[in-house]
């Protein structure tokens, strides 16, 4: 029912595709998951999303559970139901929401407890209760309850986290009841290599059906992400899907790809959208910009997504300027196929055996210099 198959290895890097089996349908590795944080990708309907390419997408528990509740997604029949996305979902946690409403919660040993920004009610999460409510989601994948601290942590606050994080993940592990669902483990320690590999050794004695690496693009620098993909990545178990959460430039997905990790997702796509900033394969282009108001061409002239297809810069710069809603809807679908092309072209170069000669070009390309901005935000 859950399972990865790993069809073909790059000699040049630590880069592998292949498929992983859920109990809604299969997803090409690399693989890279829109983000829908209360079940819906901002201004996408189902039907435009399959067009995109994508084939997995993401919603968050605690966004689930404040509105509208668990409970109610349940008795309406699940995430893939309610939301009428029949393919595979991922849930996370809530943990990225340690870190991102540090200004909401108070987190002890057994949980964090969160005000809720929508009535000022108390929101509890513990791990028993996050696992909880990801089973009654019923999601594909879901996620432990983890703690996200920032990069600027003391050594003594990382060291606090990462006990946490293994506490709680064998808490996850003790009150899963479903299994249909695959519960994956959370690796943290930020920019220190001997707690992240303390955290992934004792996690991996727990044999969780998949890794992911948590607590990075939180505020450090790009470089140091890549020197710790490069030794962590790797190190995760092989024959388990590994899976990189919240990263979305496109060069540090690539320069990740290239340490052997399966699975992405991010807000970027969208989020950038919705300000009129497009991905290209000629680099970004800021719409706002003046430079486009009688601009005749395409956003991207490689691009087959229905935007492409249709309207003109020049266009969509106007809808931008004018407030109008559809232009940041077609510049996020835009977007969306972009990131689902580049996952299909970095497939291709690991199965034709020329992924590290392609890494070194788009290492150099335009593309390379797209992404304004960290990569996380609070809320989607």
């Amino acid at each position: 029912m859950f399972s990865l198959r790993i069809t073909e290895h790059c000699r040049q890097t630590a880069a592998r595709t292949g498929w992983l089996s859920t109990p809604h349908g299969p997803i090409q590795t690399p693989a890279f998951m829109p983000v829908g944080t209360r079940g819906a990708i901002k201004g996408v309907t189902v039907r435009q999303l399959v067009e995109t390419g994508a084939e997995i997408m993401l919603a968050n528990t605690y966004h689930m559970a404040l509105r509208p509740g668990e409970q109610v997604v349940e008795k309406l029949g699940g995430l893939h139901r309610f939301t009428g996305w029949d393919g595979p979902i991922l849930t996370d946690s809530g943990g990225f929401q340690v870190f991102s409403l540090a200004e909401l919660r108070r987190v002890d040993d057994s949980g964090a407890t969160f005000r809720s920004p929508i009535d000022g009610s108390w929101l509890r999460l513990t791990p028993p209760r996050a696992v909880e409510i990801q089973n009654r989601l019923g999601a594909d994948i879901i996620m432990v309850l983890d703690v996200c601290p920032p990069a600027c942590a003391s050594t003594r606050e990382m060291i606090a986290a990462v006990r946490r994080t293994l506490v709680w993940a064998g808490q996850c592990q003790d009150a899963h009841r479903r299994d249909e669902q695959a519960l994956f483990a959370i690796v943290q320690g930020g920019l220190d290599d001997d707690l992240r590999y303390n955290c992934l050794r004792r996690l991996v004695a727990m044999d969780f059906p998949g890794y992911a690496i948590g607590g990075l693009s939180v505020g450090e620098p790009p470089a140091q992400m890549h020197r710790i993909l490069q030794w962590l990545g790797p190190a995760l178990p092989a024959g388990k899907p590994r899976y990189l959460m919240g990263v979305g430039r496109p060069i540090d997905i690539v320069e990740a790809v290239a340490c052997g990790i399966d699975m992405f997702d991010c807000v970027m796509p969208t989020r950038n959208g919705r300000n009129g900033y497009a991905f290209t394969s000629a680099g970004p282009v800021r719409l706002k910009n003046r430079q486009w108001m009688e601009a005749d061409e395409p956003l991207d002239g490689a691009c087959g997504c229905y935007t492409c297809r249709r309207f003109s810069k020049g266009y969509l710069r106007h809808l931008i300027i004018a407030g109008e809603m559809l232009g940041p809807i077609l510049v996020s679908l835009h977007n969306l196929h972009y990131y689902q092309e580049l996952m299909a072209r970095i497939r291709r170069a690991i199965r034709s055996g020329c992924f590290g000669e392609w890494v070194a070009r788009f290492r150099q390309s335009p593309e390379a210099r797209s992404g304004p901005g960290d990569s996380k935000c609070v809320q989607e």
